[in-house]
């Protein structure tokens, strides 16, 4: 298990301002895709920082929601990376991202049927048994709904825990993003989904547009997390106790000591219980 700690997303521009100090961080999180390879510069550094800090790998690439089925030799890539650095925490989203043997270079939403609902239980189950340990699933942001769901996100997340003994990834900005698309309340979703079984968290940036029919947000990954996303956090980490929280920044990279004090922030966070921050937001 990770440490109840800021962690941040390690990317390989931020490698030498890291060695040269990253107090107060917990942990680093990897994007699996960009280490299926057999060695090179990429698997020195991972080495280098697992020598002093938990990994977390982050799958953005088994397609979990994919009508046709997992891809095996991917699944197997995930495998041999999971073997080789026994990473405190593998999570994954609940999203479709491939459609035969063509990737698509997003993580799509899914209508929640009982049907998919089937479907997602099967492909989690079959990646836990494959790598031979417990995944987090996370929440994924959302721009559409279905008008065949027939299920809460929050209780279809709920239920395939239930029947396959994942846990839950929160990414706090997903739902920020979400309900503010779809114009419901972000701490009613909080409310409903069983926060016992939140494994670690995700914090992140996102952009706005403003449409006719309203604010339109987008989980862009390339902004600092936003006031109302920290102030769901806060009360998230009241209500919960401490978890282990990543800041996800992975487009318009800043340099290391704005990423470091987006982690510190969530770290005073974390240190303080939530309970001052949230009740001052």
């Amino acid at each position: 298990m990770l440490p109840a700690l800021p962690g941040v997303g390690f990317k390989p521009e931020h490698f030498a301002a890291i060695r040269q100090g990253a107090a107060g961080i917990g942990f680093f999180e990897l994007h699996a895709e960009n280490y299926m390879g057999a060695g090179g510069l990429p698997h020195a550094q991972l080495a280098a920082l697992q020598a002093d800090r938990p990994l977390s790998v982050h799958g953005v690439g088994l397609s979990i929601g994919g009508a046709r089925g997992l891809d095996a030799a991917h699944l197997d890539r995930l495998r041999q990376l999971c073997d080789r650095y026994d990473p405190d925490s593998f999570s994954e989203h609940l999203a479709w991202s491939s459609h035969g043997a063509d990737y698509l270079n997003d993580l799509l939403p899914l209508p929640y049927t009982e049907e998919t609902l089937a479907l997602v239980c099967d492909h989690v189950d079959r990646v836990q048994t494959v790598l031979g340990r417990r995944m987090l699933l996370e929440n994924p942001a959302t721009y559409l709904q279905f008008d065949q769901s027939t299920i809460p996100e929050t209780a279809f997340l709920a239920e395939i825990a239930r029947r396959t003994g994942c846990g839950l990834l929160l990414d706090v900005n997903n739902v920020f993003v979400s309900c503010t698309n779809h114009g419901t309340d972000p701490r009613a979703w909080l409310a409903a989904v069983p926060l016992d079984l939140v494994g670690e968290i995700h914090l992140g940036g996102h952009a706005a547009e403003d449409l006719p029919s309203g604010p339109l947000l987008i989980d862009s990954h390339g902004a600092p997390v936003a006031d109302p996303v920290w102030a769901l956090y806060a009360e998230v980490i009241a209500q919960a106790g401490a978890r282990p929280t990543l800041v996800e920044w992975d487009n318009d990279l800043p340099d290391w000591p704005v990423l470091a004090a987006e982690a510190a922030r969530a770290g005073a966070i974390l240190a303080q219980g939530g309970t001052r921050l949230a009740r001052a937001s």
